[in-house]
């Protein structure tokens, strides 16, 4: 088994793979091995190794665009996160989905995916169970929206500035994100990247509103639910590097280097993403929270393209 995930592994960093490839035989070979002796070493390293792409990619942005699209989304941002919580409470309870499950979901599609999950659920203080059905559900979604949302792009006739800030709405994780913009065009990598990064920031304010919303309900039993939170630090590099790449262009090569060394990374990352995938886990995840998962990201989906076709909101 092991020259295989060495084989493969090696095929995504020389790039012959593209990112959705890459990703489709990682779920591959979970799907078909009975056993994935370094499953653990996996998702630590493709955790980290996400991290670290992000950062790289960051030499390719621009600060200005960056902050533009947090401060031009930042109206829509708030309204569309708070119309995902609050459907997604309903759908909850509608599929009779555990809360904290149902919250955790909710919270990793109007965000940011795993990595929103991995901040909030040790506020709300959820078990493994709850966070494995949580980060189970999202990332099934999250595999098919990097699959299928370029051709539903292509044919719903989508402009680059369009597809990648819908991709930046609708696509659960940054990594998929990104892999979806990277696959329809560079400017749709641009956007893509650059919104959900900015969406991403408000990780902090949600997590930090939980715990105080909890602490203040148990009457200060949460009060070092703060302590726990998994903060988004890799963020601030990303933006550091979005500073060199814009004021200090003297290094431009170097940069531009780094930036593809970051699109490299985030091939390795979705394949190692992938092998974690395992038919034991999708047992795991369940029918109920997988409907409430699945019924939540149309409902996102759809909203996010008609807006953006309307022309109510855009980049």
């Amino acid at each position: 088994m092991l020259p295989r995930v060495v084989f493969l592994a090696l095929l995504a960093f020389t790039a012959i793979l593209s990112p959705p490839l890459a990703l489709a035989l990682g779920i591959a070979f979970g799907m078909l091995s009975p056993h994935h002796p370094y499953a653990a070493a996996s998702r630590k390293w493709s955790k980290q190794l996400l991290q670290i792409s992000v950062v790289a990619l960051g030499f390719a942005m621009n600060l200005q665009e960056v902050l533009r699209a947090g401060k031009s989304g930042f109206v829509y941002t708030l309204l569309g996160i708070t119309f995902a919580l609050v459907l997604g409470s309903l759908l909850g309870r509608l599929f009779g989905v555990p809360k904290k499950a149902a919250y955790l979901i909710s919270v990793g599609t109007a965000i940011c995916g795993g990595s929103a999950i991995a901040a909030v659920g040790p506020v709300v203080d959820a078990n493994d169970e709850e966070m494995s059905v949580s980060i189970g559900t999202v990332f099934l979604l999250n595999a098919v929206g990097l699959l299928v949302f370029p051709p539903l792009g292509h044919l719903l006739g989508l402009t680059e500035s369009q597809f990648g800030l819908w991709a930046a709405l609708a696509i659960h994780d940054t990594s998929s994100v990104v892999g979806a913009g990277a696959k329809y065009g560079t400017m749709a990598l641009t956007v893509a990247t650059t919104v959900k990064l900015a969406r991403a920031l408000w990780i902090v304010p949600l997590a930090v509103g939980t715990a105080a919303i909890l602490a203040r309900h148990n009457n200060g039993a949460n009060s070092s639910a703060k302590k726990k939170i998994a903060w988004p630090w890799f963020i601030l590099f990303f933006l550091g590097a979005a500073i060199l790449s814009t004021y200090v262009t003297f290094a431009s090569p170097i940069y531009a280097w780094l930036a593809k060394a970051g699109r490299v990374g985030l091939t390795i990352t979705l394949f190692l993403i992938g092998t974690g995938m395992s038919r034991a886990s999708l047992k795991k995840v369940g029918l109920h929270p997988l409907v409430h998962g699945v019924v939540l990201w149309i409902a996102i989906a759809s909203c996010s393209i008609a807006l953006i076709r309307s022309g109510l909101i855009g980049f």
